[in-house]
């Protein structure tokens, strides 16, 4: 069944399913353990689509669930999105899949997109440029963007610093002017029928970030991977005027809790008529499940 929306007090659009059922994992040893130290995150950092539905039922709160397919960009096998998807099904009243595809498999790419959508039923994409090791502006992955488009669902990429390789030599080659969100410009004006989701305050670009979701009405950001205590000054004064109803809650579990993200979220000088917008109707609207 669909969600029903009355029956759950907010929308978490930044869950990443980090294992399978088989056991597998979405990243390395290294990777996951230097994201761990990055977050200072001690909690499960790699549970199931089961365990993340129980986790998100009981705090009434749905969640927008993905995995990062970046064979190309990390070498390591990614975790199907089409059984993320599939699993997710069973979760209807509080998952919605996301899914993901390496850019670098070009038209690969685009025919796989569009049965993760309509053979799977996810409800967007998720792209990470560090991760994937790609600029999200060259025009080789248009086509992706336009097939995305076409399917009516959300593309959300990875924006800013990462904790992925963080404290590693060289950051183990991930690159983090991929994630520039004004590399994302292009791409919002380009296809102004794609609804694009810049992921994280985008430090060290916050004020590009804010700039672009002010110009282009196809743009959002989600104020996941960090604790709102953290939040930069211009971003938080954004999110309580002009751009109130483009910010979305997003927390990045399992790196951090929607517990942690919440109780943080609480002590934010908000107006109080915004954090509805934030924590629930926003998503709704962008994610068109209104």
């Amino acid at each position: 069944m669909p969600i029903d929306l009355a029956a759950v007090d907010a929308i978490d659009v930044h869950v990443h399913v980090e294992q399978d059922g088989h056991g597998c994992l979405a990243l390395d040893q290294e990777l996951l353990d230097a994201s761990a130290k990055y977050f200072k995150a001690d909690q499960d950092r790699t549970p199931t689509i089961d365990a993340i539905a129980e986790h998100y039922r009981a705090r009434r709160i749905a969640a927008v669930v993905f995995t990062v397919d970046a064979p190309s960009g990390t070498g390591h096998p990614p975790l199907s999105s089409e059984e993320i998807a599939d699993a997710a099904a069973a979760h209807d009243d509080v998952l919605i899949p996301f899914g993901s595809v390496d850019p670098h498999t070009g038209k690969a790419a685009v025919a796989r997109a569009r049965r993760l959508v309509t053979e799977h039923g996810v409800r967007g994409f998720k792209f990470h440029p560090s991760l994937q090791a790609f600029e999200p502006d060259d025009v080789r992955f248009y086509p992706l963007y336009e097939a995305i488009a076409e399917l009516g669902v959300p593309a959300l990429f990875h924006t800013g610093q990462t904790g992925i390789g963080a404290g590693l030599p060289g950051g183990r080659g991930i690159k983090l002017r991929y994630s520039n969100p004004m590399l994302l410009d292009d791409v919002a004006a380009d296809h102004p029928d794609l609804t694009v989701v810049l992921a994280h305050p985008s430090v060290p670009w916050q004020d590009e970030a804010i700039s672009i979701a002010t110009h282009k009405s196809n743009v959002y950001i989600d104020l996941s991977g960090w604790s709102p205590k953290y939040f930069p000054p211009q971003l938080v004064r954004a999110a309580n005027t002009m751009l109130r109803r483009k910010v979305l809650f997003g927390s990045d579990y399992p790196v951090i809790t929607p517990d942690r993200w919440l109780a943080d979220f609480e002590t934010l000088e908000m107006k109080p008529e915004v954090r509805p917008m934030i924590l629930k109707d926003n998503a709704v609207r962008m994610l068109g499940l209104g």
